[in-house]
């Protein structure tokens, strides 16, 4: 099992490397972490975008592009297509975005003749070194649905088990929070944990051992639990914390980010491939190591 970044970085550099499509690469911060992702042999990269611009930036930051791929393609939507397509081939093996919309990304996965899609609803993923505990903490989902149906609350679910199974958790716990740990008929998030709890004990959700409600607190705290007496296999112990909205997920992510200190690392999932969607105001580490851990799904 990965518990720690460190160790997510020394897992991928065990294994061949694996080839990152970046789409419209013709952006500072991404050839930064292109560069020191190259530096530490995470990957091999293929860059699709603007070629005089990527080489100018380059120059600039007096990085060498000599190992790197680079197909000149300076519409932005084209370039992302490209990236895809370079991806669903086979000729790449995990998607970047670059200095691209993510909405104009998602619309090259979702495209319906060199996409990646499979059936399933694309979500959010972050995984977290939190000091407190000895393990990765995963949330979701945070940046892309906004209000899920129960259904893709169980896609959700299934998609972040998939990311544990590759940081070796399995079977998974997954916490689905609500504000409390009581089933309310008032309160729907509660109605829809329990649901999902039971859609999971009866073999609708894989490779998860799923419990909700359950608020933050007695999911990732064992001592909270016990106070209130709850007995669960989840309680405490959870590896994964499904928000019940964007809004909640948005804030927890965050307030880990800047009030704990951890670094958002991070795939969207339920495509073929991963996908690495790295923010500008991300730090430069958390970028090489959302890169890792794109790698290293895409090794699954």
């Amino acid at each position: 099992m990965i518990k720690s970044y460190q160790e997510l970085l020394a897992a991928v550099r065990a294994l061949p490397p694996k080839r990152v499509a970046v789409a419209a690469a013709q952006d500072d911060a991404v050839l930064e972490a292109v560069q020191g992702a190259k530096a530490q042999g995470l990957a091999d990269f293929v860059l699709v975008g603007d070629k005089t611009k990527i080489q100018n930036l380059a120059d600039r930051m007096d990085i060498s592009l000599a190992d790197l791929t680079v197909v000149h393609e300076p519409d932005d939507r084209k370039a992302a297509f490209h990236a895809v397509s370079l991806v669903s081939r086979g000729e790449a093996d995990v998607l970047m975005k670059g200095l691209i919309g993510t909405a104009d990304l998602l619309r090259a996965v979702l495209d319906k003749e060199v996409g990646l899609r499979t059936g399933r609803v694309l979500s959010h993923a972050a995984a977290f070194e939190v000091a407190s505990l000895n393990r990765l903490l995963i949330v979701t989902d945070g940046g892309m649905n906004i209000n899920p149906t129960l259904q893709q609350k169980a896609d959700i679910i299934q998609n972040s088990v998939a990311l544990a199974k590759t940081l070796g958790i399995t079977p998974a716990k997954v916490a689905v929070l609500a504000a409390v740990e009581l089933v309310n008929p008032d309160m729907p998030a509660t109605m829809e944990a329990a649901a999902l709890a039971k859609m999971a004990e009866r073999g609708q959700i894989k490779g998860a051992i799923v419990d909700g409600p359950l608020a933050l607190d007695n999911a990732i705290s064992e001592e909270a639990a016990r106070h209130k007496g709850i007995n669960s296999p989840v309680a405490g112990l959870a590896d994964i914390l499904l928000v019940p909205d964007i809004e909640a997920g948005n804030m927890l992510v965050k307030s880990l980010v800047y009030f704990g200190g951890s670094k958002l690392v991070g795939l969207v999932l339920g495509a073929a491939k991963p996908v690495v969607v790295t923010s500008r105001a991300d730090s430069h580490e958390a970028k090489i190591l959302s890169i890792a851990l794109g790698v290293l799904s895409g090794h699954q």
